[in-house]
């Protein structure tokens, strides 16, 4: 069987679960060597999922905040399989919070996760993906670099940014083979949702998408998959939105 990854290596970030363990699976079930990333335990049960399947991963809890934790987390990475090819920036946190109540710790925690995060990897991954060329997806959503949702001005903003620094990033890295993407996605059923949202609440968000259902986890490793492959050569740069037809309303 042909494996669109074999003999690739990739980092995933905030891979315990949710996105980021639909990925992380994904990329391994077609042939990528893949570093679980996740400031929980539950990066070991990932990695430890992986392996029962066969495929090669192992753990590595890091704070994508802090810079010293993901300059070991690459470091590890090399230690382990020599090189880097793939980096998934999807650790981020979804806390919600009016503007009159947010204070600037609210704020900084936000952006020193979801957006200085994705700066910290991508610096840290760059030394070794300039070797052979590579390519990062970033996770932004439709919240932000798409429209704006009530009481996650701090969470928009935060997406917001990730997809300008992907444009930037991906004219900058592009003469060195390093491509850069962003995926917005929309309504995902992970545990977050499953904790936040009433069946009321889901019913009628399930209603407000034209294809009538939350997306699951596998919808964005699969897209991820396409965008981190040879399938998808030719295109850096771009936010692609994968969110059942919501924002189109």
């Amino acid at each position: 069987m042909w494996l669109k990854l074999k003999d690739k290596v990739a980092i995933v970030t905030g891979a315990g679960q949710g996105i980021g363990r639909g990925i992380a699976l994904q990329l391994a079930a077609e042939g990528a060597k893949v570093v679980v990333s996740d400031i929980t335990d539950m990066a070991e049960d990932v990695a430890k999922e992986i392996k029962q399947r066969k495929q090669e991963a192992f753990a590595i809890k890091t704070d994508v905040s802090n810079m010293q934790q993901v300059q070991a987390m690459v470091k590890s990475t090399l230690d382990h399989y020599g090189r880097l090819d793939i980096l998934v920036n999807n650790a981020g946190i979804y806390p919600q919070k009016a503007l009159s109540e947010m204070d600037e710790k609210d704020w900084d925690r936000v952006m020193a996760i979801n957006l200085k995060g994705v700066f910290n990897c991508t610096k840290a991954a760059l030394l070794s993906m300039q070797k052979q060329g590579g390519s990062i997806v970033n996770l932004s959503s439709i919240a932000g670099s798409v429209i704006g949702f009530q009481s996650l001005s701090h969470y928009s903003a935060s997406k917001a940014g990730i997809l300008g620094f992907t444009r930037a990033a991906a004219l900058e890295l592009a003469p060195q083979k390093i491509r850069v993407n962003a995926v917005a996605p929309g309504a995902i059923e992970t545990p977050t949702t499953q904790q936040s949202m009433t069946p009321k609440l889901r019913q009628q968000t399930e209603q407000a998408i034209p294809l009538k259902r939350l997306g699951q986890p596998e919808d964005i490793a699969k897209l991820v998959l396409f965008l981190v492959s040879d399938d998808s050569s030719y295109i850096t740069g771009q936010l692609i939105i994968i969110d059942g037809g919501w924002t189109l309303q």
